[in-house]
């Protein structure tokens, strides 16, 4: 017999200080156990559409069914959707988004990406990076065995190896494991994490309710430059 679900979640977006909207967009949906984080790319063509869709297409997925086949579905979802991207009637150039996915079914957990939205796992009172960047700055640090400064110094450091709707067929990264009492989840663009310290995430993870946690984030981002678009997604199962 199913339970009601037991997860609780918040999230918040805000443009950044230096764009004219906002090409994030979050999917917050605790009864179907399914969060989702898109990042539309800057500098290229209609990236708010493009996050947009990807996460009204998460959305319609259903929240039943045995977790494998919830990763499949939400797997055949995002290669529709790269493929619609790829070939949107009328649209020159490139029209892509990151995407971070956090699929919840009981004890079970799924994180799928594509790009650099993150996923966090906030554990025994330590910060775990759950997701790997597909970017330039980390295949310079995987590759070329280069420090995080000196790959971040590149001057195409933030460009992406991946994505939806990128020119390449894509490629997702899908990472499995086992919930804990206590775990507490965040999915987070870019705009979000890099004004902020591995201390800072890691104190506001642990700071009570989702909402809470949320706020925490957003008041110490928001006291930087915050210049690129933030989105986070709070989750404890």
């Amino acid at each position: 017999m199913s339970r009601a679900y037991p997860w609780r979640s918040a999230g918040r977006t805000a443009q950044g200080k230096s764009r004219s909207r906002n090409e994030d967009a979050f999917l917050d949906c605790p009864q179907r156990g399914c969060w989702a984080v898109a990042d539309g790319m800057g500098g290229h063509h209609a990236g708010d559409v493009a996050s947009q869709r990807i996460v009204s297409g998460l959305a319609a997925l259903p929240g039943q069914g045995a977790l494998d086949q919830r990763i499949d579905a939400a797997r055949r979802c995002l290669h529709g959707l790269d493929s619609h991207l790829q070939h949107a009637d009328g649209v020159a150039g490139v029209m892509g988004s990151t995407v971070v996915v956090l699929l919840l079914e009981h004890d079970r957990a799924a994180c799928l990406w594509a790009g650099d939205s993150r996923c966090y796992l906030w554990r025994g009172q330590r910060l775990y990076q759950l997701s790997r960047d597909h970017s330039l700055q980390q295949h310079l640090m995987d590759k070329q065995q280069l420090s995080p400064e000196l790959a971040q110094a590149h001057p195409g450091a933030r460009a992406l190896t991946r994505a939806v709707g990128a020119r390449q067929p894509l490629s997702l990264e899908i990472l499995e494991l086992r919930v804990q009492t206590g775990d507490v989840f965040l999915l987070c663009s870019d705009g979000l994490y890099q004004g902020l310290s591995h201390r800072e995430l890691g104190g506001a993870m642990g700071a009570g309710t989702p909402r809470q946690a949320v706020e925490q984030l957003f008041n110490a981002a928001l006291r930087g430059p915050a210049r690129d678009d933030l989105t986070a997604l709070v989750i404890q199962p």
